[in-house]
Parts: structure tokens; C-alpha cells; sequence
């Protein structure tokens, strides 16, 4: 799905062409990967569920049939596992009681109940990793896998780059994409003094047009789960909560979990991520116009962590938790989340 000019350049031009595509992709594609990912996109986003909540109830209804045909007579799926075992799920759990996201405050702390995230396949982070680099992998799951051109939302040049923005399979931000620079290339997941001046150009751009914009990053051992360059762009209607003026990294008074450095010069932020590459040490990233937040943390899987958590990525670390439990989105206090963060300091 490929829109002819980039949507990055007013938040009612982003939101059209989200919903358009996500309503086109339906309607072309008939396959298990694609109606989890109009799925999960929706249940995210009330106007987008009340559009879509018809059709994709009639698309799960048939895909639920044929399935239970072809499992009965021994026969094979043509579909993924990952997306027959999601979808499997999701039969288990019943389209009537699936249920949008929500979310409550905790203090500063942000948490989100998104039960269909739940059922995403783990892929890269759940594993313990020790370094901040791995050679990119043609025979690993990466964006360039032809199954993949059908959830593309645009691909053109961006910032002087070619670049391609898909949908998110299993989203837990606003107009949530996964935005991959140069594909061709096959990069791993490192960042470079190159494709940092470049997020910082694109935010800075995009931000100006769209207020509240942004890009994430997790670093290799930041639960980054695909080893291919990538950052992960959003819109938010609040800031987050790490970007509070509350806290002392924005020239407030209260003091935040873990090390977080305030960046408005991308030569000042690059010269520290550079030895944040030299020491080893993992980090994630919140690109906003003309600011870098930088969080320094612990290799993903080297301290223990509550049940609750399912992986700190570049959200989690700030402030915003997604939760999979209804009771533990009800009941989590803000201590809970506090003591997690602070568990991550390097």
C-alpha cells in the first residue's frame, strides 16, 4: 500500500491516510496477517473501531470457518504460524468480547489495558543479549520480507532517503508505524551519526506540521525485537510522561527512575550516544521536534523482573506501561512502576 505523496505533512492528512489504508487493506487482502493487523489497529482507536468493527467481525467469522474446515479434514494452513496461533487466540478468546484499549494514571505513570498486544509473537525480546550490535540476518524475520509489502503504509523519499513506513501489527501508540530507512541497505538495529541526523531532520520536520509527533528507537539489548534499522513514529494528543516539565532532565524539581538526558543539539546527543556505544551500554530513544530524550538502561533480561512485566522497551521506559492483565491494570501502583524503572538503571 503505497500513497502516492508522504502523509507526514499535517496530523488530518496522517490520520486519513491511516484509516484509508488500513480500510483499503482490508478490503484487498483476505489473509490472517492482515486482518490481525486491521484488528489490533483498530481496537487501539475508538473512531477507527466504530469504521472497521463490522467488517472485520464478517472477515472473522469466515476466516473462524475455514479454519475450522481445514483443521478438521487434517488439511494445511497456508498462513504463517505466528498468525495462526494469534488467530487461534483470538477464536479462544471470542470477537464479542474483545475490548479497545484503556488507560488510567498511576502518579506520572501512564498504563494501557491492550489485550490484543498480548498475543503478538515474542520474536526478539524475550532473549537476553549483551552487546549493542549483531550483523543484519538475510534468513531472520526483517521488513524487506515480501509478505510484508501488503502492511506498508508509504514508501517514497524522506528527508533526502529512501524510506518505508509500515503499520504497526500490534500497536499501543497513535497512528503507531514502524519507519525504516533506506531498506535496501539490510542495516542492523545500530544507529549511526548518519541515520541519527536524519531522525533528528524527519522529527523536526514532521513535528512542525504535526504537534505531537515523534520517533522511538530501542538499541540492540533495548528490546529492539527486529534486527533491521528501524524507528517507530507515533503521534500523541499529551506529552509523555517522561517528557513531563516536571522532572529534573526537563528543568523541573522531580527526579526520574533511571539516568535520562534532555538533548537540543543532535551533535551534543550524537557525541553521547557515541559513548553509550563505546561503554556498551543499551538505551532508548524519544526523538520530538528538535529534542532527543536519552535513556540509558540495563541489557534486556540482565536483572529479574516483576510478573507484570512483559518487557521494558522505549514506552515502558517512559512512563507509559502497556498491560496484558485487567487486574494488574486496575491494581498496579505507582511505587510498582517506580521500583521497575529503577530496577533498569545502568
Amino acid at each position: 500500500m503505497t500513497p502516492r505523496s508522504a502523509p507526514l505533512t499535517s496530523l488530518a492528512a496522517l490520520e486519513q491516510a491511516f484509516a484509508n489504508g488500513l480500510v483499503e487493506m482490508l478490503e484487498k487482502h483476505h489473509g490472517l496477517g492482515v486482518t490481525i493487523l486491521v484488528l489490533a489497529n483498530a481496537a487501539f482507536d475508538d473512531a477507527l473501531w466504530a469504521r472497521l468493527a463490522a467488517p472485520l467481525a464478517r472477515r472473522h467469522a469466515d476466516l473462524a470457518a475455514a479454519i475450522t474446515r481445514a483443521l478438521r479434514r487434517g488439511g494445511r494452513l497456508d498462513e504463517p504460524d505466528d498468525d495462526v496461533l494469534v488467530f487461534l487466540k483470538l477464536l479462544a478468546i471470542g470477537f464479542a468480547q474483545l475490548q479497545s484499549t484503556q488507560s488510567r494514571r498511576a502518579g506520572p505513570w501512564e498504563l494501557s489495558f491492550n489485550p490484543i498486544r498480548a498475543l503478538r509473537p515474542p520474536r526478539m525480546s524475550e532473549v537476553k543479549i549483551d552487546c549493542l550490535r549483531r550483523p543484519f540476518d538475510p534468513a531472520g524475520f526483517h521488513f524487506n520480507q515480501p509478505f510484508l509489502a501488503r502492511e506498508v503504509f508509504w514508501e517514497g523519499e524522506l528527508a533526502g532517503k529512501a524510506a518505508r513506513l509500515l503499520y504497526n501489527k500490534f500497536p499501543f501508540a497513535r497512528a503507531h508505524g514502524l519507519l525504516v530507512p533506506e531498506p535496501a541497505r539490510e542495516l542492523p538495529q545500530y544507529l549511526t551519526p548518519e541515520l541519527h541526523g536524519w531522525a533528528w531532520e524527519v522529527c523536526g520536520r514532521a513535528g512542525a506540521a504535526i504537534p505531537g509527533f515523534c520517533l522511538a528507537y530501542n538499541s540492540y539489548g533495548a528490546h529492539a525485537s527486529v534486527n533491521h534499522l528501524h524507528f517507530q513514529s507515533f503521534v500523541r494528543a499529551a506529552p509523555l510522561p517522561v517528557q513531563d516539565a516536571a522532572f529534573v532532565h526537563n528543568g523541573g524539581v522531580m527526579a526520574y527512575p533511571l539516568p535520562c538526558r534532555n538533548f537540543t543539539d543532535a551533535e551534543e546527543a550524537w557525541h553521547h550516544l557515541d559513548e553509550l556505544h563505546d561503554q556498551g551500554t543499551p538505551y532508548n530513544l524519544i526523538y520530538a521536534a528538535g529534542r532527543l530524550l536519552v535513556l540509558a538502561r540495563a541489557p534486556q533480561g540482565s536483572r529479574a523482573a516483576a510478573a507484570w512485566n512483559s518487557g521494558f522497551a522505549w514506552s515502558e521506559l517512559a512512563g507509559a506501561v502497556t498491560l496484558f492483565s485487567r487486574d494488574e491494570f486496575e491494581h498496579l501502583s505507582q511505587e510498582e512502576i517506580t521500583a521497575e524503572l529503577a530496577n533498569l538503571a545502568p
